[in-house]
């Protein structure tokens, strides 16, 4: 049981050139950057635990908690804390304690802000306790009832996200009114109206993916991009048919990541990316896996168009040669499960 702040060291490329006189040779020795920023050792000295909850710094202002269900990007500073998802319902008070001790050097630093980006439990569980223990902030422009506007977090969604949640369609088991996003966006993004603890914060939707109103969030300012399910370093993609999810959604939202990351040199370190589960990555970490999902989209796809059924497609092996890395031992990201969702939502644009 253990909650642990990991603090990296400065970030640098470092060249020891050492003349080679009696060889006439040159010996150059390098640290990989993204071993420095991902993978720098812990200073014991400042770390202490506190239930299952590991906080790791990435950069700015924003830190990756996990061990909460999904991974939860919080940024932090005398703006407040914003947080990127909410982990499941009975992690919220040790989700709550992280937080609180994140935060403890500031002042004036409440919970202001929750951006859900899918609307699964993992993800949104924690809501209704965390908003609770935060504070919304009002302005001049605001009309109506303003008797609870200081009481709870903001909760800000795609539109979709909210839909599902509250259900009025009878598609998804209904959540409680305090845990459905309050604030909504429709189209393909949303701005938070100011910078909070330094970074301008954009949502993008990524259309037809894990879900039809998954978000993805970048933190300008830290170059910290917050992906929610569109991507993971554990398992297969998890594409909810029923929510609207599809194969090419993930393929096109994890292109978008791409392009919004900027990497500092080749593919590795520069934008830091926080997955829904799974380690702290970077472009490089990305790519990859949007080469595995592109590599099996294609598979099936062509084996759609020879005309061959789902149980001929899941007994060619098209996910073999990656089932050891990315197959789970049960629900949607199975080996088997995966080329069915693929499968079906290539099959619904034939």
């Amino acid at each position: 049981m253990s909650f642990r702040i990991w603090k990296s060291r400065p970030r640098s490329f470092v060249y020891f050139l050492a003349a080679g006189l009696a060889f006439g040779t040159i010996a150059v020795a390098s640290k990989s950057y993204a071993q420095q920023t991902r993978y720098a050792q812990t200073d014991v000295s400042n770390a202490f635990d506190l239930g299952n909850i590991h906080v790791v710094p990435v950069q700015g202002s924003v830190y990756m908690l996990v061990g909460a269900g999904a991974n939860i990007a919080v940024s932090v500073g005398q703006d407040g804390v914003l947080l990127v998802d909410s982990g499941t319902e009975p992690m919220a008070d040790q989700v709550l304690a992280a937080i609180r001790q994140l935060a403890k050097p500031l002042t004036h630093n409440p919970i202001r802000y929750i951006i859900n980006t899918n609307p699964d439990p993992d993800h949104v569980g924690g809501n209704i306790k965390i908003a609770k223990a935060g504070r919304t902030f009002t302005g001049g422009n605001v009309a109506g009832d303003l008797k609870d506007a200081g009481e709870g977090a903001a909760i800000i969604a795609h539109e979709n996200v909210a839909n599902r949640m509250s259900a009025p369609t009878g598609k998804v088991a209904p959540f409680p009114y305090e845990a459905v996003a309050g604030d909504t966006y429709v189209g393909a993004e949303f701005k938070i109206s100011e910078f909070v603890n330094g970074d301008g914060i954009r949502l993008i939707h990524v259309p037809g993916a894990h879900t039809d109103g998954d978000s993805v969030v970048h933190f300008r300012k830290s170059d910290v991009i917050a992906t929610g399910d569109i991507f993971n370093t554990t398992y297969y993609p998890a594409i909810d048919i029923e929510k609207g999810g599809g194969i090419q959604g993930f393929v096109d939202g994890l292109n978008m990541i791409l392009n919004l990351a900027i990497p500092e040199f080749r593919m590795e370190g520069g934008t830091l990316i926080i997955p829904g589960h799974g380690r702290l990555c970077d472009a490089g970490d990305v790519s990859y896996y949007r080469d595995m999902v592109s590599i099996v989209r294609d598979r099936v796809d062509a084996a759609i168009k020879k005309g061959m059924t789902l149980e001929q497609v899941k007994a060619a092996g098209y996910t073999k040669d990656y089932d050891a890395r990315y197959a789970a031992p049960s629900g949607p990201s199975t080996a088997s499960n995966f080329i069915e969702a693929v499968y079906k939502s290539l099959s619904k644009k034939k």
